[in-house]
């Protein structure tokens, strides 16, 4: 084996990866992102035995098969079963290996800032059961911010807002270091969520959570888009438990997700009043960019323009800001020795 070829072996076996609430993205290094899929396990309901993972979990659930149970490993960023997250990690690694023998090297993953330090072991030591033999933890929002092409290692602020299926992490950032920031755990999850509680409150319907999260991206909005429209929504009647179909606005979507929309806001307006004030023209000038698949809702750039005062910009590619993040880490040049913080790493870089 050439000398090109034995580095590019050991460089493959190096990984970003943005283990989220409702989906995985690793990026490998030198080759990109090879897998992008649903943080889904499909579990025999009797035996609670894995019988899927990622996508195909997910065309397990759709089957509607009562022997299969979905399990989200992940809440609100965070692990909440360990083993079950191991094991989804272990089964993508070997997906992406083609091979249940090969090992990655060294693991980066992105981790919400508002972590504990239990959460974040958790997340280090899931990487390393399922597999790693080193695993590092990076702050989801400066990975966010890297990989959205922010200046973050220079001495002027960078304000990023990374929202993600479980959590929402607006930071500010400055010489490689989050100065300023709040992490709330309200996210795609939490507005999925208020689509299913209105049409249960006001048309007595029973929708699942994938067809909550089609009726946000097709009607969905933050503020006024300049026209209404109406979609069907196919549910359960809750009284007579048949199936059944209801019209629902534009207009009627928006004021379900505003209170999760608003909480967004105000996170961003408290990180801002913690910014030290010699950031704060930087920030005027620059503005802030989102992140995460949050971020994709219709009118929430020109909401937040409106309420905070201030530009404000959509990532090229929001939902895999932290993996590229994590991943930009990753391809530095200088080795790479023991476990602990990519984020102090990035700094001293």
């Amino acid at each position: 084996m050439g000398s090109l070829t034995y580095r590019n072996s050991f460089a493959s076996r190096d990984l970003a990866v943005d283990l989220g609430t409702t989906n995985t993205v690793v990026y490998v290094r030198g080759r990109g992102i090879l897998l992008s899929e649903p943080s889904l396990i499909a579990l025999d309901a009797r035996t609670r035995e894995v019988r899927a993972v990622g996508i195909d979990a997910r065309r397990l659930v759709e089957c509607g098969t009562e022997s299969i149970t979905a399990v989200r490993p992940l809440r609100h960023g965070v692990i909440t079963d360990f083993g079950l997250a191991a094991e989804m990690l272990r089964r993508f690694f070997r997906r992406i290996y083609c091979s249940r023998r090969a090992r990655p090297r060294v693991v980066v993953l992105g981790v919400p800032s508002g972590a504990t330090g239990v959460e974040r072991r958790a997340a280090e030591e899931a990487c390393l059961a399922a597999g790693a033999r080193r695993a590092y933890l990076i702050e989801e929002p400066l990975a966010a911010a890297i990989g959205a092409g922010l200046p973050v290692a220079e001495l002027s602020g960078s304000l990023v807002v990374d929202i993600g299926g479980g959590t929402s992490e607006i930071a500010v950032i400055s010489l490689g270091e989050i100065v300023a920031w709040q992490s709330i755990r309200i996210g795609g999850d939490e507005l999925d969520e208020a689509i299913i509680k209105h049409l249960r409150r006001e048309h007595e319907l029973l929708i699942s959570q994938p067809a909550a999260e089609e009726v946000k991206r097709e009607v969905g909005s933050a503020c006024p888009t300049g026209y209404e429209v109406q979609v069907e929504v196919r549910g359960r009647d809750i009284r007579s438990a048949f199936p059944q179909t209801a019209r629902v606005s534009s207009e009627e979507v928006r004021d379900a997700l505003e209170r999760p929309v608003a909480h967004i806001i105000d996170a961003v307006r408290n990180t801002l009043s913690r910014t030290p004030p010699e950031l704060g023209g930087d920030l005027v000038d620059r503005g802030m960019i989102l992140a995460g698949g949050g971020s994709l809702l219709r009118g929430l750039q020109d909401r937040l323009r409106q309420e905070i005062g201030m530009p404000v910009q959509v990532a090229e590619l929001p939902v895999t800001c932290v993996a590229a993040g994590s991943a930009t880490w990753l391809e530095q040049p200088e080795p790479i020795n023991g476990s602990g913080s990519a984020s102090s790493n990035w700094a001293r870089r």
